[in-house]
């Protein structure tokens, strides 16, 4: 792929991009949200059209029309969720597409036959007649591998597909993956898994912003250095006047924790790991994508339900199984997924702001109209929403102003913990900068904030204590102070070690 440029209306989304996959070699594409690794692969497989680039297979020039003519091409693509038929047979899955037949029908006897070639060269000793669902998340993983070869695939991809297996499970699939790479075929691999990226790739390509930052051979490249190509790069909110607050790290002795997190965890998601939350305090949570931030996020919200222990508030044991119970506990959260799970586009400001106090009400105890109109009123002028009009749809506002809305949503309830996930993401720099302004107002009048940020400046400007994650698992808990910086985070991030 040579000078690979993709637009959508009013960003481009890759900017001159080269990538080269070689026969029987594991490349492994990174780079943090938005840098532009979907984009890309749906680039190559036709998905998105190229506004100027091209592509060459075997030093033959080509553009696929979409994901079917790039399969017929030898290109397939595995993505992170199982894209089968969970209702039908190993068999039939595999085939899908490219089932053999006979007399004007399915050959089901050849069907079975067939698919169990494939299985073999996964290692899977299934029976090709049994239903896919009562087989294992991995095993279906490998399914779809098997029906990615059916057309004798030159290229697999394979986009996070390791999210959700066990160790004994990713070794499985690498395993595979090995063979598959002795057969000369090549395969590009997403992973934010670091550990994995290093065990699995022969070469890594690392992308930013759209735009290619280098082509690396894996042992060439160390862990820490990796992970500052990915998120190197001054965050704009620091270029603002954020206000300088006072730590909170004179908590006193005989302070008492808001919540505690005692084993917390949820298979596939988050290890188990204890936290402790003051009031007053803003806990930063640094970590690339995909390393367990947000997964940690849901479960204090109850979000996502945890397989183990357990959580108190106020030293008293508390089930968090949904986010309902934790707005009784007043406990606020913003998705980092602010159009898919925050703000609805269609309704009003004033309908966005009130629904998160309506929801804690309940829809039997609908809110006045002259109280809601005295709180959407009130959020919209202290936090500068603009334009000031409350019956504006939402979806005209500025990604700045719909941030705003949605913190106004949760601040309407009253919180005393805040779990803030990405909220300066994809917005300019003034409301950046008084979106953590407001935090660090929020934190001086007592409440308590969880504040997620890929930008590492951004966290260590506003937190008190800093949470390290990695692979899904919390590796340090440190206080914010003048001994670490941007690099001493990068380097705790990359080994996963706090003293090294």
């Amino acid at each position: 792929m040579s000078g690979i440029t993709v637009e959508f209306p009013g960003v481009k989304a890759l900017e001159n991009v080269d990538f080269r996959l070689f026969p029987g070699e594991v490349h492994a594409l990174m780079g943090e949200n938005g840098a532009g690794k979907s984009t890309l692969i749906k680039a190559l497989t036709g998905v998105n059209q190229i506004a100027s680039g091209s592509i060459t297979v075997n030093a033959t020039p080509i553009r696929f029309s979409g994901p079917a003519d790039a399969r017929e091409n030898g290109i397939s693509t595995v993505y992170q969720e199982v894209n089968l038929c969970t209702n039908l047979t190993v068999a039939e899955n595999i085939m899908l597409g490219s089932e053999p037949r006979r007399f004007g029908g399915l050959d089901w006897r050849s069907m079975r036959r067939q698919a169990a070639v494939f299985l073999k060269r996964m290692g899977l000793n299934i029976d090709p007649g049994s239903s896919l669902g009562s087989h294992s998340l991995a095993v279906q993983q490998l399914v779809a591998i098997s029906r990615a070869m059916v057309v004798d695939a030159k290229v697999l991809i394979l986009d996070e597909p390791t999210s959700s297996l066990d160790t004994d499970e990713v070794e499985q699939l690498f395993a595979v993956m090995r063979q598959l790479r002795e057969d000369g075929v090549a395969i590009l691999f997403v992973s934010h898994f670091l550990d994995q990226i290093y065990a699995i790739s022969d070469r890594i390509t690392i992308l930013r912003n759209g735009a290619l930052v280098e082509e690396r051979l894996t042992g060439e490249l160390p862990q820490r250095e990796l992970v500052s190509l990915m998120i190197a790069g001054t965050s704009d909110a620091t270029v603002g006047q954020v206000i300088e607050r006072n730590v909170v790290s004179a908590r006193k002795s005989d302070a008492k924790p808001l919540l505690q997190a005692v084993g917390l965890g949820r298979k596939g998601a988050v290890q188990p790991f204890d936290l402790e939350l003051y009031p007053g305090e803003v806990i930063g949570m640094a970590g690339l994508l995909g390393s367990g931030r947000t997964e940690l996020a849901r479960l204090l919200y109850g979000a996502d339900k945890a397989d183990e222990g357990s959580i108190q508030l106020h030293g008293v044991q508390a089930k968090l199984r949904t986010p309902r119970q934790a707005l009784g506990h007043k406990i606020a959260y913003t998705s980092e997924d602010r159009k898919g799970e925050g703000v609805i586009g269609d309704l009003s400001v004033a309908e966005n702001i009130i629904l998160g106090l309506q929801a804690a009400r309940g829809w039997t105890r609908p809110l006045p109209a002259t109280k809601a109109a005295q709180v959407v009123d009130a959020y919209i002028k202290a936090l500068g929403v603009r334009p000031a009009n409350p019956q504006a749809l939402l979806k005209n506002l500025s990604g700045g102003n719909q941030q705003k809305v949605l913190l106004a949503r949760w601040l309407a309830t009253a919180p005393k913990l805040l779990l803030l996930d990405e909220p300066t993401r994809g917005i300019d720099i003034g409301a950046k900068t008084e979106i953590m302004n407001l935090v660090s107002e929020l934190a001086e009048q007592g409440m308590s904030v969880v504040f997620i940020s890929a930008e590492l400046e951004e966290v260590l400007r506003l937190s008190d204590r800093i949470v390290v994650m990695r692979d899904h698992t919390k590796v340090a808990e440190i206080p914010s102070s003048q001994d670490v910086d941007v690099p001493r985070l990068i380097e705790i991030i990359a080994t996963g070690e706090e003293n090294t």
